[in-house]
């Protein structure tokens, strides 16, 4: 069905995307495995998409990347208003009613530190990958719990978020470029992850020539 869409639509350049009937074969067995999980108006839909907005046939990652963009029709909001509710309600995720559990999981695994703190920029990116890996999940079958309201909140994460505000109040710096060199904090003590963000930061504030010392966990108070 989507291979006959692209056909008629794009004509001539279809038949310019492939050199052989061989490849047209490959072709459709890539595209099948790869939209399975979708259903037939959600694919109508994206494809109504690629006509109205592209001038030559997608590739498979374009067409998965309008899927998602466009929502597909699952319930599974779109990309811009998963990001938009995921960052709203970042402060305390456990206490929202979210509009699918895909926005969920995908703030979590992106962090919900990183969406309060971090540039747009930067952190947008990292949440568009996570939601499309947990929107495919969910497509194909994974169930996805809600989160549900604790009642004994930990409070070491709005801690810490207290802390990096009064430390670039005190550094005289933006909290944004705060969070940026504080990152590491938010890793475990110990840890890896803990010394690459630290080492990262650290050589930020030379190549700046930043007048500053990093703070430790021991700092932190709370």
């Amino acid at each position: 069905m989507i291979f006959a869409r692209f056909m008629a639509i794009y004509g001539h350049k279809f038949k310019s995307c492939f050199e052989t009937q061989d490849e047209i074969r490959i072709a459709k067995r890539e595209w099948a495995l790869s939209i399975a999980a979708f259903t037939e108006p959600q694919l109508v839909a994206a494809v109504d998409r690629c006509k109205e907005t592209l001038a030559w046939m997608p590739t498979i990652s374009e067409f998965l990347k309008i899927l998602e963009t466009i929502g597909a029709g699952d319930g599974v909001p779109s990309v811009r208003q998963a990001y938009m509710e995921a960052c709203r309600y970042a402060s305390q995720p456990t206490q929202h009613a979210w509009s699918h559990p895909v926005v969920y999981h995908a703030g979590r695994e992106t962090e919900w530190f990183r969406l309060r703190s971090e540039e747009e920029r930067v952190v947008y990116p990292v949440f568009a990958y996570h939601y499309e890996m947990v929107a495919r999940r969910f497509r194909e079958g994974e169930v996805l719990d809600q989160p549900h309201a604790q009642g004994i909140t930990d409070n070491r994460d709005a801690t810490l978020y207290a802390f990096i505000k009064e430390w670039s109040q005190s550094q005289s710096v933006s909290e944004e470029k705060a969070s940026s060199l504080l990152y590491y904090l938010t890793k475990p003590e110990g840890s890896r992850a803990r010394v690459f963000y630290k080492k990262k930061a650290e050589q930020k504030i030379k190549d700046e020539g930043l007048d500053m010392t990093l703070p430790e966990s021991g700092d932190i108070k709370g």
